[in-house]
């Protein structure tokens, strides 16, 4: 994957990385900023992630009129949406069955506020992670029939879930499928199956997140009771309300920050920040969040604790805290959900220091393999990311119940995780699989371990011969040059995340004047450059790692540093601050 030579000469850092410059013209840089009337330094971000001349204005300002496609693209949209709207004007029983991720917790609050929104109610229905497992089940479905459910709605899953929908059909239950995740030629048994990853979907909106889909439907929706008249006595909902849950849902699927996507997240963090919502308003008093969001606090601060009760408590917990109104009762939802962080965070901690130091005594070449019997369900896809963090390498982490496993994976651009772990249950490997091209979810067998890892190995082979642990570098600067008027420049092509990462600058030469630990396992650290200036920095997680021991133990000597920039909210002040990601030994 190297593609040129390393920048500074940096082949292996102290993290174990090679470091290259983004590819850039910089002719296309100075052009897009003279055209636009830009700062040079966001022409050239903008040149970096391959935006023309004529997108500047929708990736800068991406707008929900310019960007949303029409719902009716997608392959059964219009399907779909006409059902439901015949269950609301009959009023028919409908219930969701969601995901316990936050993709499915919002995705689920938002046809619930949507239902409730048009004088109707919606019964949300959210499987336990241990006892019940991803996706839709028969006796639950038996379950909702005998309370009178006549449709569900599953969101954020579905797409494989052949024998409990084709058991839903016989039940007398009718299904309407709404996800993103990777499918197959055979799909399941539902009256519509709205996906833009179908197979024969041409709709280009793969990258939607679950929650995105949920929203073109719930326009789609929106529309036809229009058409029909529902609305002639009635208060039409503000869709755009919404676009808060849209927004976190988004970022923490990790999905591509790109096109519409781009648009859902930076307007649905303006409504995030008008705090109506109260659960998420509820969430960000925890959190003591009192400036406009960010996607890092939606990714970071939020989404993790909307995701805990799934993940080691009460996985309705995060659908119903964001569909509720009841100021007193978001706020405790809220502070079980923080509890449950807590204890996520402990079981977490445990858990990857046992991972890691597997992966470390077994050289297993492009694929991080580990299981035990010893780990909790609900924190195993946090430590894949990690893995894949650390080790460069698609990662999957299973936690075994005797000969059984339920496995989570991450993955690393350019190798589509999803289509791999359908496959490898398509050649018998894996009792049950599924996901998208970064993320996925499978079942598997002990016995079928290591003709899993022998298939998973070769099929990154085929696609990646050698996975180089890489940092790309949008540039260097010196801390005097890190002001406040650099990074609002930089900020204008937020929000950063997967498809638009937050640019990465090195810091070439500069000496650590002050290094000391804060938190569990931080290094704080104070920065200066050879031309003076001085930098506050952080080193997240660090402690015991080669990073963290170098910056504790530097003496003063010089050193690089990369990592990104942002503006620390402090007492009403605004300072820049590093966070270090690597460092180099100048020699």
């Amino acid at each position: 994957m190297s593609a040129g030579p390393a920048y500074l000469g940096v082949d292996q850092s102290i993290g174990g990385k090679r470091w290259e410059a983004v590819d850039s013209d910089e002719r296309s840089g100075l052009a897009l900023s003279q055209r636009h009337g830009l700062p040079e330094i966001v022409g050239r971000l903008l040149a970096a992630r391959g935006v023309g001349v004529d997108q500047v204005d929708d990736f800068l300002d991406p707008q929900i009129r310019r960007l949303l496609p029409n719902p009716s693209s997608l392959v059964d949209m219009d399907l779909a949406a006409k059902r439901l709207a015949d269950a609301i004007q009959k009023g028919q029983k409908v219930a969701v069955f969601g995901d316990y991720d936050v993709d499915g917790a919002t995705s689920s609050a938002v046809l619930k506020r949507f239902w409730r929104a048009v004088g109707r109610d919606l019964d949300v229905y959210i499987p336990d992670r241990l006892t019940e497992g991803y996706g839709p089940n028969l006796p639950a479905l038996q379950r909702m029939k005998k309370q009178g459910i006549e449709l569900v709605i599953t969101v954020d899953c579905g797409i494989v879930a052949f024998e409990a929908l084709a058991g839903a059909r016989k039940a007398g239950i009718e299904v309407v499928v709404v996800d993103h995740h990777q499918a197959e030629p055979r799909l399941p048994d539902a009256v519509a199956i709205v996906n833009p990853n179908r197979l024969d979907d041409t709709s280009s909106e793969g990258h939607l997140a679950a929650v995105g889909v949920t929203f073109l439907l719930v326009v789609a929706l929106n529309r036809v009771l229009r058409q029909r008249g529902w609305y002639n006595c009635r208060v039409e909902p503000n869709l755009l309300q919404w676009l808060d849950l849209v927004a976190l849902g988004t970022v923490c699927d990790v999905v591509s920050l790109t096109g519409v996507n781009r648009a859902l997240v930076k307007q649905g963090l303006k409504v995030m920040g008008a705090r109506r919502n109260a659960g998420l308003r509820a969430l960000a008093d925890i959190v003591h969040l009192t400036e406009q969001p960010a996607a890092y606090h939606a990714g970071f601060m939020l989404g993790p604790r909307v995701n805990a009760g799934g993940r080691v408590g009460e996985s309705w917990l995060g659908a119903a805290l964001l569909s509720t109104d009841d100021e007193g009762k978001a706020v405790e939802l809220a502070k079980r959900l923080d509890v449950y962080n807590q204890e996520r965070r402990s079981i977490e901690a445990v858990c990857l220091q046992s991972a890691t130091d597997i992966v470390e005594n077994n050289n297993n070449g492009n694929f991080a393999y580990v299981g035990s019997t010893e780990w909790h369900p609900g924190v195993i896809g946090i430590v894949a990311g990690r893995l894949r963090e650390r080790f460069n390498r698609p990662a999957c982490v299973v936690a075994y119940d005797g000969d059984q496993g339920k496995g989570s994976g991450r993955s690393v651009k350019g190798f589509d995780l999803g289509a791999a772990i359908v496959a490898a249950r398509q050649a018998g490997l894996l009792s049950s699989g599924g996901g998208h091209a970064m993320a996925a979810g499978f079942t598997i067998q002990r016995n079928n371990e290591q003709s899993f890892c022998s298939f998973m190995t070769e099929r990154i082979g085929k696609t990646q011969r050698e996975l180089t642990p890489v940092y790309r570098i949008d540039g260097a600067i010196q801390p005097i040059g890190a002001n406040n008027e650099f990074l609002t420049a930089i900020e204008r092509l937020a929000p950063f995340g997967a498809g638009n990462p937050q640019p990465r600058f090195v810091f070439p030469r500069v000496r650590i004047i002050k290094a000391q630990q804060v938190g569990a396992d931080h290094v704080s650290c104070i920065v200066t450059g050879e031309n003076g200036g001085r930098l506050k920095a952080i080193s997240f997680r660090s402690l015991g790692q080669p990073l963290g021991q170098a910056l504790l133990q530097s003496g003063g000597s010089p050193v690089h540093l990369c990592g990104t920039l942002k503006l620390d909210h402090w007492q009403g002040r605004e300072t820049p601050q590093l966070t270090i990601d690597d460092a180099a030994t100048i020699f």
